[in-house]
């Protein structure tokens, strides 16, 4: 039988340290392992670089982390529901890198396929393209962005069994299992946890093969 990759809260605590980059999936809080992310606010760790889809609400999602002051630099496709980001970033106080959302899904999964990068004409004469390479191919040019990783990611999945593998239920979908394929270490939350043998292989949207710790949210 599979090993358990059951862990507690405080244990996860454990893996957090300062200035990490971490991947948070989920979509305006839609799939986000809300508890898992109140772990890192009291665990206190700061100078953190966040990966994620957007900058939740100001007292939801990842939202808590910025107002919080933990979070140093932001890597997002939007940020307009929390007007926090815009007060933070024009005071100096936080780092905010857009990325259209196509590019960042691509990114996240260049790095988890083991590409080089991807070529997109998104961006092309914008702000995205400064700094970056251009590829001519066939005549047409494209920006070269690079694979996205981070230090840990955590994930929610609706259910799961003990050795990880997950089941997102609807649009909890979304960047939940691209970010399990790029990180050095994944933690995912799930909301119930089954026996080796009681989810079926042909639901599973994050395999447990990428998943190390595994923790059972309590709902409130």
């Amino acid at each position: 039988m599979p090993k358990s990759k059951l862990t507690s809260i405080e244990d996860f605590k454990k893996l957090l340290k300062d200035d990490m980059t971490i991947m948070i999936g989920g979509f305006m809080t839609d799939g986000t392992p809300e508890q898992l992310i109140d772990a890192v606010l009291e665990s206190g760790v700061k100078n953190l670089t966040l990966i994620n889809n957007d900058g939740g609400y100001p007292e939801r999602g990842i939202g808590k982390l910025i107002s919080n002051g933990q979070v140093k630099t932001l890597i997002a496709s939007h940020v307009g529901l929390n007007p926090t980001v815009a007060k933070l970033m024009n005071a100096g106080a936080l780092e905010l890198i857009l990325v259209p959302q196509g590019t960042l899904a691509e990114q996240i999964r260049a790095k988890g396929a083991g590409l080089g990068g991807v070529l997109t004409p998104t961006g092309l004469g914008t702000l995205v393209q400064e700094g970056k390479q251009v590829i001519e191919v066939d005549g047409k040019k494209y920006i070269l962005e690079k694979p996205m990783k981070a230090d840990l990611a955590i994930v929610e999945a609706t259910y799961a069994d003990t050795f990880g593998n997950g089941v997102n239920i609807g649009t909890t979908r979304n960047f939940n299992p691209l970010m399990a394929l790029a990180a050095d270490v994944v933690v995912m939350g799930t909301y119930e946890v089954r026996e080796p043998g009681k989810v079926d292989p042909s639901s599973v949207t994050i395999h447990g093969v990428l998943v190390d710790y595994l923790v059972e949210i309590v709902e409130a």
